[in-house]
């Protein structure tokens, strides 16, 4: 399908890389783009990513025949306010938040009749960067791409959205809203929250200067997401908050495990613990949990 006009609200990593995207596979004309910063719309229109911007969502929407919604996620109720009066009929209306219970209860308040046109995604292509300067063309490729349709959904606006991810490369999943935010509170919200803990708590440790001075490569990597946007990881974080909750109890309760074993100096089961978890990391590496 071709889209005369597309519509990218917030066009940072992920809605920059979606442009392009959409660009590279000729599969658009004009695109416009809206967000809160003139910088980064400026940088975006000088990268390539969008043909021209608006400062109002409002007055990007109109006449667009596909919107992607790509902001932090508290800000959707807002948006889908401000756009629903200028929608199209037929425009389909798609988002990229990494939660999704809270996105459709805001789509489902502010967008009226036209719910039905808005199919929820969450591109699995997070990245540390952020901006529009950070967009690329390639991010979705191979990529997981995560549809949670809604009842109100026409089959065929979801089998069009799902080839449209796919056309630009990526391998499109669906579950429920519900599902969805269950999984990636474990595998994205939690690993987050930690790596954001771990960098404040050393940075604000008295000898925070000589603790990271002898940091090296094991500390670059695992905390390499804490370099996130923290705006947007706010909003995450709150949006599924009973979710997070859950999964770091679960956590607790495996560092209390490993407490207890550094505590009786049980170093066997603590090796078993450790080679499992690499068994573990190994399997998904290899695809064994495809």
């Amino acid at each position: 399908m071709f889209y005369q006009r597309v519509a990218v609200i917030g066009v940072g990593l992920i809605g920059g890389s979606f442009a392009l995207a959409l660009k590279g596979a000729k599969r658009c004309g004009h695109v416009v783009g809206a967000g809160r910063s003139a910088a980064n719309l400026e940088l975006a229109l000088e990268r390539g990513a969008v043909d021209s911007f608006e400062s109002e969502a409002a007055k990007a929407v109109r006449g667009a025949d596909l919107v992607l919604v790509a902001a932090p996620v508290a800000q959707f109720e807002k948006i889908f306010l401000e756009i629903n009066p200028h929608l199209k009929p037929d425009t389909l209306v798609m988002d990229a938040g990494s939660t999704k219970r809270d996105v459709v209860a805001a789509a489902r308040k502010r967008l009226g009749g036209n719910i039905a046109r808005f199919v929820p995604a969450h591109p699995i292509a997070g990245a540390e960067q952020s901006g529009a300067g950070a967009a690329d063309a390639g991010l979705f490729r191979g990529r997981r791409l995560i549809l949670t349709p809604l009842e109100e959904n026409k089959k065929e606006d979801v089998e069009t959205a799902a080839a449209l991810w796919a056309g630009i490369g990526a391998r499109v999943s669906r579950m429920s809203p519900q599902e969805h935010d269950e999984v990636f509170a474990a595998v994205s919200h939690l690993p987050h929250l930690l790596a954001f803990a771990l960098v404040s708590g050393i940075g604000a440790r008295a000898d925070a200067a000589r603790l990271f001075g002898y940091a090296a490569g094991g500390f670059r990597d695992f905390t390499r997401i804490a370099s996130s946007d923290p705006e947007m990881w706010r909003d995450i974080c709150m949006a599924n908050s009973d979710q997070l909750l859950k999964e770091l109890g679960c956590f607790s309760g495996e560092l209390e495990k490993m407490r207890k074993l550094l505590e009786s100096r049980n170093s066997k089961e603590l090796e078993k613990l450790f080679a499992e978890a690499r068994a573990a990391r190994g399997r998904w590496l290899n695809g064994g949990y495809e």
